[in-house]
């Protein structure tokens, strides 16, 4: 029996897509570029279509007769034991294969923002966490971690990270953001890919691009960024996890900039994506995100002309669902409406990445191996230790943390005593429970609380809610300051509900008219002031909120930004001293919950000045976190010098904890351009180091700056390198600065493409 050419694993892989393209109907072609939206049974017999108002309609055996190109969220769906819903979709392949002449099975796919979206599945920490740990090592092991999870479950391809920068604190996806700084988000985003992608798995990035600046913070809100905007802060974390992560997906935006949908814009999808940066890959659609041309956009008068534009764009698969890929597309391909040839080219990448997979093989198979534990110890030994690096001390003015052991404590709030205050919108509990009433969470999630109590087993812990997440019922005020009353001290637990469409105060159309604490927990946090008893304020959150009222009256501050699973007893540990706090804000702070948007990106026009009664200086500023210990930043070298345009440029310090505690200093480099052709932000990050140090132990740094890192996009919309002065700052946030080095790029104007440096290499 001789092996057709497709099924050979000896040739290449385009060698074997072009000889299964030539077989293959157009049916079977446009099969490969649609998902259906499937639920496991609860038996473990398969999976089929999901009945729901925007997925219902298709009919299983008639839907797999040609093929498919992916399977939606069969684990994410619906609470399902992890090896019932691996039998279930390994059974669902087996007939998919079977189905189609050519027993070409699907992609699986499944959200993994913060772990892997299934029952019973570690919830890590949320992206906006990743970021105020500064440590893309640990985002790194994390995302092989999970990649590990969904392959051993049958997953080939995970639906994150979000590169989104934030724009808009309002924004209610700003927890599944890493900040507001492309730098940190790109290294972290960077870091999250190649740890999914080592262990087989397909990472997407999301949403491209400019979905998080949406206008007014709205959702799905017009996106009304400029050229420059979208260049230098949009589009730099997905050039860098493409590049130095290897990505081999993305997803298209549901936004419109300018008047285009990203869905059916060819310039960014074909000209920039592959054309200038060489991307080979998949773009799949945001969910729906091809129909929305029709219904939201109106670009396209039916589902054939959406089909039509997202193909000529450069979208190759419709998810969840074939509404339009599927027989709009058909028919209007024999029609002539639509040319085949859009079909064969995102049909050749949809079936080069199956090659990549191995699902073009003979010898495939969709059986798991062995039984699946998808929250071993393993796994929650990382989230914990994710989560204490993640969490924040914003201030300790009197030295009141870290808490004596016998201290007396009241903890109050209502973010104190709830499991889903760790989770973000993402995880399966907070994304897919809700619909569920009366199934347990399937994994353990201690309580602020709890952690507390088990934190200090000698201590008198006391509790009260006080009030709802967002209810405007004060009755619980008496009973929560009656409690703080009696403490030596009084831990405020507030913050967020994560959730979706508005069942929460943060999540995926959660968005925000102003950053005041939801509900009355700003009453609730004054009248527990009130007492005089020291109140350590402790946030559970998707965002960064407006702190100005409190400043000054608090005994301490500490923010954590959905820390996940372990968030509990990682909390407990800094306010123990258990844990050093090293965790740093990957978004700044406001002092006024007006005064909206702004992050720390700006140029003159955007700070203090007195051209405007209003102060946008934040209250702490993005990079700042303060510790348990003192840092010396000793011997620096970095004195005036010139470079050209293409040249690098050192500097180093020692850095050493002279407390008597061990500690962690990140160290972070801002340009500063003092003069260019466009204006540019005052300071932007360009490199950092988390160092942990023990008591008077020292590190020495270098800072390897390349004159790369200071290009941007000039008037004529290429990206340069301007000659002229610069001023390389480190410090320990964006608002502080240690030492300054001054030097000037000497030399012609140099235009940058592709090959420029994307990171700031840090030595050793």
């Amino acid at each position: 029996m001789t092996t057709a050419p497709w099924r050979d694993p000896a040739l290449p892989a385009d060698a074997r897509v072009t000889d299964l393209l030539s077989r293959m109907t157009l049916e079977e072609k446009t099969a490969q570029l649609y998902g259906a939206w499937v639920g496991a049974a609860a038996d473990g017999d398969g999976v089929a279509p999901l009945q729901r108002e925007m997925a219902a309609g298709h009919d299983w055996d008639e839907l797999i007769a040609h093929g498919l190109g992916q399977l939606t969220r069969s684990f994410g769906t619906a609470p399902v034991e992890p090896d019932t819903g691996a039998r279930a979709l390994a059974r669902a392949q087996r007939r998919i294969a079977a189905a189609n002449r050519f027993g070409i099975p699907a992609v699986a796919h499944e959200e993994c923002l913060a772990g892997f979206t299934a029952w019973r599945a570690t919830a890590y920490p949320v992206p906006l966490a990743w970021g105020a740990s500064f440590d893309p090592e640990l985002v790194e092991e994390m995302g092989r971690r999970i990649g590990r999870d969904l392959r051993a479950a049958g997953v080939h391809q995970g639906l994150a990270p979000v590169l989104d920068v934030v724009r808009d604190p309002r924004w209610g996806r700003v927890e599944e953001t890493i900040g507001e700084d492309p730098y940190l988000v790109g290294t972290m985003g960077t870091a999250y890919v190649r740890g999914l992608e080592s262990a087989g798995v397909v990472a997407t990035l999301k949403h491209f691009a400019g979905y998080a600046a949406s206008a007014g913070a709205r959702n799905l809100a017009p996106v009304r960024a400029g050229v420059r905007e979208l260049a230098d802060v949009t589009l730099p974390p997905f050039e860098m996890a493409l590049r130095e992560g290897g990505a081999r997906s993305v997803m298209a935006a549901y936004t419109e900039t300018d008047g285009v949908p990203a869905s059916a814009d060819p310039r960014l999808l074909t000209g920039l994506l592959r054309q200038e940066w060489g991307f080979t890959g998949t773009v799949v659609a945001d969910y729906f995100g091809i129909g929305f041309l029709r219904t939201l956009h109106r670009v396209a008068a039916d589902e054939a002309e959406a089909a039509r534009l997202a193909l000529a764009a450069g979208v190759d698969v419709e998810l969840p669902a074939p509404d339009c890929y599927g027989p709009p597309l058909v028919a209007a391909v024999r029609e002539g409406r639509v040319p085949e040839a859009l079909v064969d080219r995102a049909a050749r990448r949809v079936l080069r990445q199956k090659c990549e997979l191995g699902l073009l093989d003979e010898d495939w198979r969709p059986e798991p191996e062995g039984p699946l534990d998808l929250d071993p110890a393993r796994n929650r030994a990382l989230a914990r230790r994710l989560a204490e690096e993640s969490v924040v001390l914003l201030d300790n003015p009197g030295g009141l943390l870290p808490l004596a052991p016998g201290t007396r404590i009241a903890v109050v709030g209502p973010r104190a005593a709830d499991p889903l205050a760790m989770l973000g919108c993402y995880s399966f509990p907070s994304h897919v429970l809700a619909d569920h009433p009366g199934v347990p969470l399937g994994i353990d999630v201690p309580t602020v609380l709890d952690s507390l109590r088990a934190e200090f087993p000698d201590a008198k812990v006391t509790s009260a809610e006080g009030c709802g997440v967002s209810d405007p019922d004060t009755a619980g005020f008496a009973e929560a300051v009656a409690r703080a009353a009696e403490a030596d001290v009084c831990v405020a637990v507030l913050g967020d509900r994560a959730g979706l469409f508005g069942r929460g105060t943060s999540g995926e159309g959660c968005d925000v008219s102003d950053l005041r604490l939801p509900g009355v927990q700003a009453e609730l946090l004054d009248a527990l002031v009130a007492t005089g008893v020291p109140v350590v304020l402790v946030l559970l959150t998707g965002r960064p909120y407006a702190l100005g009222r409190w400043h000054g009256r608090l005994g301490a501050m500490v923010q954590a930004f959905f820390p996940g699973e372990e968030g509990g007893p990682a909390v407990a540990g800094v306010l123990s001293g258990r844990v050093g706090p090293s965790g740093r804000l990957p978004v700044s702070v406001p002092r006024e919950p007006g005064g909206q948007p702004w992050t720390y990106l700006q140029p003159p026009l955007g700070l203090a000045g007195e051209v405007s009664s209003l102060d946008p200086t934040p209250l702490y500023p993005f990079g700042h976190g303060r510790t348990y210990t003192e840092f010396a930043w000793e011997d620096f070298e970095g004195s005036a010098a010139g470079i050209p345009t293409d040249g690098s440029y050192d500097l180093s310090l020692t850095v050493r904890n002279t407390g008597d505690r061990a500690g962690t200093e990140v160290v972070q480099l801002y340009l500063h351009d003092p003069v260019a052709s466009v204006t540019r932000p005052d300071v932007r990050l360009i490199g950092y180091r988390r160092l942990d140090l023990s008591p008077g132990a020292a590190r020495r740094l270098t800072f390897r700056f390349h004159a790369d890192l200071s290009s941007f996009t000039d008037r004529t919309g290429a990206r340069v390198v301007e000659p002229g002065e610069l001023e390389l700052r480190l410090g320990p946030s964006s608002g502080e600065v240690r030492h300054r080095a001054r030097l000037r790029l000497t030399g012609p104007v140099r235009v940058v493409g592709a090959e420029r440096r994307l990171c700031c290499d840090v030595l050793p």
